[in-house]
């Protein structure tokens, strides 16, 4: 740094630094205060759009729930116009359930495809693929039904993935397999109380 022999000096000096960098700094600080401006705007816009869909997604699940498959079509429009939102994914699950308890499996199952790909959620795909394994069986496809059942991890679903391999093994012949199945569900920490009722009837 520069020594001054008077104050004098030193107010020269900085306002010739400031003729230099002055501009430099408003435009930097002008900037800098858009972007947090900006970035604000941007968080309230995406505070905003979340709220608006959670509310048509409650929406759309509440008419789901009075009408039934009835109400298909509206649904369909809240997922189609919600497609990047994890909404759109949790209305497809609902759609696609009350699908198959009005016995239309072929729709229920573009639903849940569907899903599938619109999520990296892992506790989402786990319910996804779960769901899918249970489908496809009703639609006798075992092999692709028990496909699905291998991409669930989650320790959290051992019981249950095991149980419902051993039920499409069972529809598919395999006796063996879905004892072993039943077994190893029966050992899992959520396992079902139905599972003894079902190696017992194995077991005659």
């Amino acid at each position: 740094m520069e020594l001054y022999d008077s104050e004098e000096q030193q107010v020269e000096a900085i306002k010739d630094w400031w003729k230099e960098n002055g501009k430099a700094i408003i435009l930097g600080a002008v900037i800098g205060l858009g972007g947090l401006f900006g970035w604000r705007y941007y968080q309230d816009s995406v505070t905003a759009a979340q709220e608006a869909a959670s509310e048509s997604y409650t929406k759309a699940v509440q008419e789901l729930a009075a009408k039934g498959a009835d109400a298909e079509s509206d649904v369909q429009s809240f997922i189609d116009a919600n497609s990047e939102t994890q909404y759109a994914v949790l209305a497809a699950l609902q759609l696609a359930k009350v699908q198959v308890e009005a016995s239309n499996i072929d729709e229920a199952l573009a639903q849940l495809e569907w899903a599938k790909t619109a999520t990296t959620d892992q506790a989402l795909l786990a319910v996804i693929y779960y769901r899918l394994a249970r489908v496809k069986a009703e639609q006798n496809e075992f092999d692709a039904a028990l496909s699905e059942l291998t991409n669930i991890s989650d320790e959290s679903w051992v019981g249950r993935v095991a149980e419902l391999r051993g039920d499409i093994l069972l529809r598919k012949g395999d006796v063996s397999g879905a004892y072993t199945a039943y077994t190893e569900a029966q050992q899992a920490g959520d396992a079902s109380q139905t599972l003894q009722m079902k190696l017992d009837d194995l077991a005659k």
